[in-house]
């Protein structure tokens, strides 16, 4: 029996092999990966050893190829429709991960300020508050580096799908993301506390909703390329459905780099209305435009909702023609 020997290379090797042939890895990359820190130790007692952050360009690969390699494999295979399933859990690991650091860094940061409030000067205190301090440093690094891989495995995603990612519930903020995504609550809570920030974007506010039908996002996007022509700094509003219409001018938003805000729906509270409901969270809003796209009677009912606080918008007709969905 001829015994084989195979050549199995390290994931470094793989990664220099592909950086000899582009060495191009992102400013977000180099950014969330610099370290102010000498090197943090991790581990206790003996075990404890100094360490630095991953080398921001094999990181990049390494998210590049863990999404894109999914892809490949299940390609033009039977199991090719379960690709997208698969790489929105990859994706969504990474933003669980990074949220679990955040929530780290903010529970430091609560004990950073109860130790300054009980400062007594010992050098008991003084050790305790430096090594609280240095925590929060590396916690807030880790995180936004998380975040960064988090954020470059979904534009992988939205590379490869079309549709943007994003986080099924709460909110996902990152300046590095193509598009930012708001959860509808949280723009909701800041406009009626007039809070300024990333959880409410400045800029005219859009409305779009669509039905779920909608395939073809041509008619979508030119509605939504001459609006942006005229409003550069507009923010999106969606009605937050994960497929049709609504995904359609999500993945515009990404391709575009304008904010959305995801406004959905509380069936559990309204029931039936909840549609209903929302079309007049979205009126108090206030947009200056709509597009509103074929779909249901709640689709029909926020166009009259919309004329009714001054907005005449923007109708999209599944099959083209005049819209007589609208009554």
């Amino acid at each position: 029996m001829t015994k084989t020997n195979r050549s199995i290379r390290s994931f470094s090797e793989i990664v220099a092999h592909i950086a000899a042939d582009d060495n191009s890895t992102s400013e977000s990359f180099l950014a969330a990966f610099a370290s102010d820190l000498d090197g943090v130790r991790i581990g206790k007692g003996e075990d404890e050893m100094p360490c630095e952050m991953p080398d921001p360009a094999q990181v990049q690969l390494a998210i590049e190829l863990i999404v894109t390699t999914l892809f490949d494999v299940l390609r033009d295979s039977r199991l090719q429709s379960a690709a997208g399933t698969i790489a929105w859990g990859m994706v969504y690991s990474f933003h669980r991960a990074a949220d679990q650091w955040a929530a780290q860094a903010d529970k430091a940061t609560r004990d950073m300020q109860d130790l300054l409030r009980r400062a007594d000067g010992s050098e008991i205190h003084s050790v305790e508050l430096e090594r609280v301090h240095e925590l929060l440093a590396f916690l807030d690094e880790a995180s936004d580096a998380m975040a960064c891989m988090r954020d470059h495995a979904a534009d992988i995603f939205h590379n490869e799908t079309g549709k943007p990612w994003s986080a099924p519930k709460a909110t996902l903020i990152s300046s590095k993301r193509t598009a930012s995504v708001i959860n509808g609550t949280d723009y909701l809570a800041a406009r009626r506390q007039r809070r300024i920030g990333q959880h409410h974007p400045d800029g005219p506010l859009v409305a779009f909703s669509g039905g779920s039908q909608w395939s073809d996002y041509t008619p979508i996007w030119k509605a939504l390329d001459r609006i942006k022509a005229v409003r550069p700094t507009m923010v999106l509003l969606t009605t937050a459905q994960k497929c049709g219409g609504d995904a359609i001018a999500e993945a515009w938003a990404a391709r575009t780099g304008t904010p959305v805000v995801r406004l959905g729906i509380d069936k559990g509270r309204w029931g039936n209305r909840a549609g209903f409901v929302r079309n007049d969270q979205i009126a108090r809003l206030r947009p200056v435009e709509a597009v509103i796209a074929e779909g249901s009677g709640v689709q029909a009912q926020l166009v009259r909702v919309m004329r009714s606080i001054g907005v005449d918008p923007i109708l999209l007709t599944l099959y083209g023609g005049p819209a007589h969905w609208v009554d």
